[in-house]
């Protein structure tokens, strides 16, 4: 095992960021409104089973296309770029509009896919399985998995206190912090493509 606290921690923020669910509060609400109850631990539970799966498949799964992990990663990052444009400059380039019907396919879907465990979060992690040890990303995951089920359990609450303006700033802060993240990923991993 090669755990390594600082892989750690930015595997979680990077995926913190992609992921955004302080950003999605008001989209929570919405469909708690729409739907009643969303159960938050099964669609946590779900998008967890999702991104670890993917982790461990999705590499499998490019191969068998004929797709290296670097090609992958800068085409991952392009990804994080856009998602961080949208939360730096509060535009909408990807828009879903399925709607749940009822509670129990709107704790699966919209919520754990493609809300949570959506493109921008399964290609961030094959790009970060590019850079960090396997092992140092299902923690990362993890975590975020924890803090995905606190946010649901409490969304009404953290909406009250921190306010719209609090969730926009938020949601800026952790733009720059992925357009960053995005732009360092590009550079390490193109130039393994043209050695």
């Amino acid at each position: 095992m090669n755990f390594n606290f600082k892989e750690i921690i930015t595997a979680f923020m990077v995926l913190f960021a992609v992921i955004d669910i302080i950003g999605n509060i008001p989209i929570i609400i919405d469909l708690r409104k729409k739907v009643g109850h969303i159960q938050s631990e099964k669609a946590s539970l779900i998008a967890g089973f999702i991104m670890i799966l993917f982790l461990f498949v999705g590499k499998s799964l490019l191969n068998l296309i004929g797709i290296d992990v670097n090609s992958f990663a800068v085409a991952g990052s392009f990804i994080l770029f856009f998602i961080a444009l949208e939360m730096i400059l509060g535009i909408t380039l990807y828009k879903d509009d399925s709607n749940g019907s009822a509670a129990i396919t709107a704790t699966v879907f919209p919520l754990a896919f493609p809300l949570i465990a959506g493109p921008g979060s399964l290609t961030t992690l094959l790009s970060l399985r590019a850079e960090f040890a396997i092992e140092n990303i299902i923690i990362a995951v993890i975590l975020n998995v924890i803090f995905l089920y606190i946010v649901l359990k409490t969304s009404s609450k953290i909406e009250r206190l921190i306010g719209a303006s609090g969730i926009q700033i938020i949601r800026k802060v952790f733009g720059v912090i992925l357009l960053a993240i995005s732009v360092k990923l590009f550079a390490q991993n193109i130039k393994i493509l043209f050695i």
